[in-house]
């Protein structure tokens, strides 16, 4: 049985501006109904990269094909099967929520009995049945998030662009997004979401970790997680900057990070270097309420595989 194809493939995406390429060489390959992270740090490419796929900027070199058609030369065949939420969506502030979509669906010619069974369908999707007539300006910040989800579905597309959706929102805001997205990927809807938020990547069928242009990693966030080297310490204490300096120059440490008042540390084998942990910082006078061997989230993995590779990239 042949494979299907992919309803997102690059080969060798590139875009530059000046001398500096903001994707540089991107090979991906997204099959239907998954939904892909794209995490990174500020600056990483990941909004040049959401805006290819869209068909709303060209190449400097090399291609991508959405649901099999290229976006250079097909892009009006892209944007009509797609939907594209950039992270500061065109809402209309003077018109209220049902103003908003209805002008939306006239964008994208939904029309007679097919628009007012969308228009209903998403109004309650996105529940904001409630709120049809409230002006977009007047709607709170995960309100507003919401209707522009809403308008960016009103035409059913079969591809979701969302490029770091939730940012500037309160947290039960952004589970709710989620929530609605959750219902879209049951539907089969293919999205692809960069996000800056490590617990939404714990969300998605794969991520890819984006670095200077590059995907750098790419797998399930559990496959993420296993290749962090070594095992994984959590350590509780009152005195976390001193703490953190004498951990750091155990043998054995692999590398540290701050959590409030927890530090993880990465270690060779947990077993072994639990106990000289506890002694070094109890012979420095620095109490320790608990430490125990715990499994890397995708946060520390991100952190563990970015410092990596800039250690790699500065030798």
């Amino acid at each position: 049985m042949p494979e299907e194809t992919p309803v997102i493939e690059t080969h060798n995406l590139t875009r530059r501006f000046g001398k500096v390429a903001a994707v540089d060489g991107l090979d991906l390959s997204v099959a239907a109904g998954e939904i892909f992270g794209l995490i990174g740090p500020d600056g990483a490419g990941k909004t040049t990269t959401l805006r290819l796929l869209a068909a709303v900027m060209l190449p400097s070199a090399g291609e991508a094909r959405i649901l099999g058609f290229d976006t250079r030369r097909q892009a009006e065949h892209i944007r009509r099967e797609i939907g594209y939420m950039p992270q500061k969506f065109s809402l209309y502030g003077d018109l209220t929520v049902a103003e908003n979509l209805g002008f939306f669906a006239d964008v994208f010619g939904v029309r007679g009995a097919e628009r007012r069974r969308r228009v209903d369908e998403l109004l309650g999707f996105a529940r904001l049945t409630e709120f049809t007539k409230r002006r977009a300006a007047a709607l709170s910040g995960g309100m507003q998030k919401k209707l522009a989800l809403a308008c960016t579905l009103i035409h059913a597309p079969r591809v979701i662009f969302l490029d770091e959706p939730t940012t500037g929102v309160d947290p039960i805001s952004r589970r709710e997004f989620w929530d609605i997205l959750a219902g879209l990927h049951v539907q089969g809807v293919t999205l692809f979401v960069s996000t800056p938020y490590m617990d939404e990547a714990e969300r998605c069928s794969r991520v890819g970790l984006m670095y200077e242009g590059r995907i750098v990693e790419c797998d399930t966030p559990d496959a993420l997680r296993q290749r962090v080297p070594g095992d994984l310490l959590a350590v509780w204490t009152a005195d976390v900057p001193a703490a953190r300096r004498i951990v750091r120059a155990l043998p054995g440490v692999l590398e540290v990070q701050t959590y409030g008042d927890v530090l993880h540390v990465f270690v060779a084998e947990a077993a072994e270097a639990a106990p000289r942990l506890r002694a070094a910082l109890a012979a420095a006078g620095i109490a320790v309420t608990e430490i125990k061997q715990t499994t890397p989230r995708v946060e520390e993995a991100f952190i563990s595989l970015i410092q990596e590779r800039r250690r790699t990239t500065e030798n």
